[in-house]
């Protein structure tokens, strides 16, 4: 069984919502960027983003923008963001999701990466850019190596689109709160309640929300109706603070308690 369908079966047997994190690699370079997620593992991560930096990151906000160009200037490529993962695999059980743009994966070769991929210990991936109508040679090539590709769905997408997505997902399903970048918000969405519920009646699949999320108390508000949340740019944040751990600590025991 995939680590994402088990870590989502297991939380879910004790009553518990997945926290999902995005820490992007390389920054702001390879060795500090592995230190910090192993951090965020050891305290309380879920399930790890591993964000392949960019040059043309057009969902991104600001800090995640920014990030991706302090890792791009580094010299951070997908070779060494796989060694990583890698890495991180020979002591964390945790699934570990790589969440990219379409290009560096296309640039690499879909096959080529599948297997490497694979043979990281990368569990799933993330495609922020890709249709699914054109992401049928990846998601055979996936479903070859056993890795799960993650299906996003929008608050503007259509009614029966989102049908036909959900039926081919697989995992669990990332709902996007708000319209726009990533980034830190104020407030949640305020019809996350009403989306969730027409999302769960075409799935039965674990529901994560992102975009938007940034501390304790919207985490636990999106986790009322959600199985998962997804925090990116305030961990990105936090990260390039020093105050990393704390964060993670506090996204965890609004989610799990304590």
């Amino acid at each position: 069984m995939n680590r994402i369908t088990q870590t989502f079966q297991t939380l879910r047997d004790q009553g518990r919502k997945a926290l999902i994190g995005y820490l992007t690699a390389g920054d702001p370079d390879l060795k500090t960027s592995e230190r910090n997620m192993r951090v965020a593992l050891a305290n309380g991560l879920d399930i790890l983003e591993l964000g392949v930096p960019f040059s043309d990151p057009t969902a991104d906000g600001p800090a995640i923008q920014a990030a991706g160009q302090r890792a791009l200037a580094a010299g951070v490529n997908l070779h060494l963001i796989l060694a990583l993962a890698a890495r991180l695999r020979r002591t964390s059980k945790a699934p570990i999701i790589l969440f990219s743009y379409a290009n560096p994966l296309f640039r690499y070769g879909y096959a080529k990466l599948c297997r490497d991929a694979a043979n990281a210990g990368i569990d799933g991936f993330l495609v922020v850019d890709l249709p699914y109508e054109e992401a049928a040679e990846l998601r055979g090539l996936m479903k070859h190596h056993k890795l799960i590709f993650i299906q996003l769905i929008a608050p503007t997408t259509a009614p029966e689109r989102s049908r036909r997505l959900l039926a081919a997902a697989d995992g669990f399903v990332y709902y996007i709160l708000v319209k726009g970048v990533t980034g830190v918000r104020k407030e949640l969405a305020a019809d996350i309640k009403e989306h969730m519920s027409q999302l769960r009646t075409c799935t039965d699949l674990p529901i994560a929300a992102g975009f938007g999320i940034s501390d304790g108390a919207q985490a636990r508000a999106a986790a009322r109706h959600a199985d998962a949340v997804v925090v990116g740019s305030a961990l990105v944040e936090a990260a390039r603070a020093g105050r990393l751990a704390k964060k993670v600590r506090e996204l965890a025991a609004a989610l799990h308690g304590g």
